[in-house]
């Protein structure tokens, strides 16, 4: 979910560093918290994989490569992933972000302008949607099935309902715009998450470092309010209930936001590193775990082994 941009300043909030290794190594806790925060690495094959998108479902975590589009999956019980969708399949030469339900697997496929849709057990290809001229960068599966992907080129938000999902193909159509605007020549809506009621979208603006509510009711856009910060290179993102962790690409760090009930307004609580980041894109939340993409796309000469951080939610 990120394009190179340059680094950005620092977050209006102190950086509290971890201090890992990088396999399970415990570190001190940050403050105001008791015991040991832990964090660990799950590592994937290869040694050109880029990763960015990750999702979580069913005990497995499944992470993209950008390279290729390869699709990786692995146990959360493990500490590896090994190939489930290679890439250059179906048209899938390079992928983003990934949402997965029970039954779906959605891949956005970036530069490709296309969303991909598989069965998440098989790796059977059930249908595609596609943009002219799209980067489709982060996706996301609402409580009623409908889903919602953004467009960081064009700076919009699509929707694809269930009736389009059973169909197997269309053309992606566009639900909102992605902010309240454009500017022009910038990486506009990046990552995005769907509150937990369903009512609304919340979506990142990456060279602004702003934040975007979407009503899925009347598709208003309106700018959430940080109080003059904002959270520059924000890549994915993860919400539940009303914190929202945003990943910080360029400035290697993942911001804690604590939302109003309505989403409307926002307070940085935090901002945290690690040791294991490696310019990281998004994360996911399970068990109590923030799982952390390491893309390593600051190292493309020299790329160490690529892991998926899992440290204690912050």
């Amino acid at each position: 979910m990120t394009r190179l941009v340059p680094r950005a300043a620092a977050a209006a909030a102190a950086v509290l560093v971890l201090g890992a290794l990088p396999v399970a190594a415990a570190t001190a806790a940050p403050s105001g918290e008791s015991g040991p925060a832990r964090t660990s690495t799950y590592l994937l094959p290869g040694d050109r994989v880029f990763p960015e998108g990750i999702t979580v479902q069913g005990g497995f975590f499944y992470v993209s490569s950008t390279t290729d589009g390869t699709i990786f999956r692995g146990s959360l019980k493990g500490s590896t992933a090994e190939v489930f969708l290679p890439g250059g399949q179906d048209g899938r030469t390079t992928a983003r972000g990934l949402a997965a339900t029970e039954e779906l697997l959605l891949v956005a496929g970036g530069p490709t302008g296309t969303l991909f849709v598989y069965d998440r057990h098989s790796g059977d290809l059930l249908g595609s949607f596609g943009a002219a001229g799209g980067f489709v960068n982060d996706v996301r599966v609402a409580r009623n099935g409908d889903v919602f992907a953004t467009d960081s080129t064009n700076d919009v938000v699509y929707r694809v309902t269930t009736d389009d999902l059973r169909s197997g193909s269309g053309r992606l159509k566009v639900f909102s715009p992605g902010s309240v605007d454009d500017p022009q020549g910038m990486f506009n809506a990046n990552g995005i998450a769907i509150s937990q009621n369903g009512r609304y979208l919340v979506v990142v603006q990456t060279d602004t470092g702003r934040l975007f509510r979407i009503s899925t009711q009347d598709r208003s856009v309106q700018e959430i309010d940080l109080d003059g910060a904002t959270v520059g290179n924000g890549d994915g993102i993860v919400l539940q209930g009303r914190t929202l962790y945003v990943v910080q690409n360029t400035t290697g760090t993942v911001s804690e936001v604590q939302l109003s009930a309505q989403l409307t307004r926002g307070r940085l609580v935090q901002t945290v590193s690690d040791p294991s980041f490696a310019f990281p894109t998004t994360a996911a939340l399970t068990r109590g775990r923030l799982l952390v993409v390491n893309s390593q796309f600051n190292q493309r000469n020299n790329p160490q082994p690529f892991t998926v951080s899992s440290l204690q939610r912050p």
